[in-house]
């Protein structure tokens, strides 16, 4: 007899369900926070939203999933997120944990009613207390408690949040400029216009540090593209042997790998093998010629940088040494030319960008600790007549 496959669903119970709907129904100010979890039920969870008139803030793991077409999107929060995830997370009676295991402690809202729903039971309450939790799989659960939701009318939570958003993403937008003749180039910049020449269904892969920063920040997702990194273990050097294997599974779609310097030369040998597979990756260097994200742990940690910096290296004529199209942009009206050389050239090619070394990567919520450590280090720098630093950390930062 043939073999017939049948797919396995896990949902809560009814009597779960309905409590689960109850107490939704009967809580005013709702957040959601979505990871990969949400995967498969962007309609369920858009659906949900726009009953609970509930603003949604996506981890980064869960940000090619649930961030487009997405009316009710305010981006994220964590140490690599802006000012509006925190908000509306920070200002709910009620938070919605869907399919994420969040990992910052210090950014979930200490006096919210917490509802968590993960289809791994060993994940419920393990970042967080919760008051609630269900397993099941997010779109099954989300299908059955819909229609026990009743329409909210008040959406004074969710209007404020989206006004939050819109004001955060017009800041953030602002660093993704690039004038003619100014220089340092902002990585920003570098992101934005990745983002807008990139094809509709490009795999992207980014290195840990700055790189997934302006990764989550400027990339945008269209329900087609993907983004792969090292989100769980923050492994160095991930984007591209991870763009490798991207690329070796889908050889008909174009994969970009953001690499930063740091992470390019620790794995630099895996550079050969795009030429020795014919593999059209295009990998675009972030070259600020320091270990850039460990730099700004210990400014924010009150010490001086030591250990950090790398020495000045053209990657382009390393990848011109292998028979590989290597570009180097070190002003702002290049990068747009050689990114789109780069994605339309037929093979490997490697853009290497110089970026600015001093530019900050602000989280959504400063504490006591890292203003203190901050000013620390910038007493230590003008002691130790590193007094430059703070000139130049000032000039990018303040006066753009």
């Amino acid at each position: 007899m043939p073999v017939t496959q049948s797919k396995s669903v896990v949902c809560p119970s009814k009597e779960e369900i309905a409590r689960f709907a109850d107490v939704l129904n009967t809580t005013e100010k709702i957040t959601i926070l979505g990871g990969a979890g949400c995967a498969g039920a962007h309609s369920e969870l858009i659906q949900v939203a726009g009953l609970l008139k509930a603003p949604i803030v996506h981890a980064l793991r869960g940000k090619e999933f649930i961030e487009y077409d997405n009316p009710y999107d305010v981006g994220m929060t964590g140490l690599l997120g802006f000012s509006s995830g925190y908000y509306a997370m920070m200002n709910c009676d009620l938070l919605l944990m869907l399919g994420t295991d969040f990992p910052y402690q210090q950014f979930y809202p200490p006096h919210a009613y917490i509802v968590q729903v993960d289809i791994r039971g060993e994940q419920i309450g393990r970042r967080t207390k919760v008051d609630f939790g269900l397993v099941g799989d997010i779109r099954e659960t989300l299908a059955a408690v819909r229609p026990m939701l009743k329409q909210k009318i008040d959406n004074g939570h969710l209007e404020v949040s989206l006004s939050h958003y819109k004001k955060t993403r017009k800041e953030l937008d602002s660093y993704a400029v690039g004038k003619a003749g100014k220089i340092p180039i902002h990585p920003q910049y570098v992101a934005k216009i990745i983002d807008d020449i990139a094809s509709p269904d490009a795999i992207f892969t980014c290195d840990v540090g700055t790189p997934t920063v302006w990764a989550a920040r400027y990339l945008h997702m269209n329900g087609m593209r993907r983004l792969v990194g090292s989100f769980s273990h923050g492994s160095m050097a991930n984007a591209l042997p991870q763009a490798i294997g991207a690329q070796e599974a889908f050889p008909g779609r174009q994969v970009v790998c953001l690499s930063g310097d740091g992470g390019f030369s620790m794995l630099m040998g895996d550079f050969l093998s795009l030429k020795q597979l014919k593999l059209p990756i295009k990998t675009i260097v972030f070259n600020n010629s320091s270990l850039d994200f460990v730099e700004l742990e210990m400014k924010s940690s009150g010490f001086l940088t030591y250990g950090t910096d790398l020495v000045e290296t053209d990657f382009a004529k390393l990848a011109e040494a292998v028979g590989i199209l290597g570009l180097r942009a070190e002003r702002p009206e290049q990068v747009e030319s050689m990114v789109r050389q780069a994605l339309e050239h037929d093979g490997p090619a490697l853009v290497d960008i110089v970026v600015n070394r001093q530019e900050l990567v602000v989280p959504p919520s400063i504490n006591l600790a890292q203003i203190k450590g901050f000013t620390l280090y910038m007493i230590k720098a003008v002691l130790n007549g590193r007094g430059d630093e703070i000139v130049d950390l000032a000039r990018t930062n303040l006066f753009m």
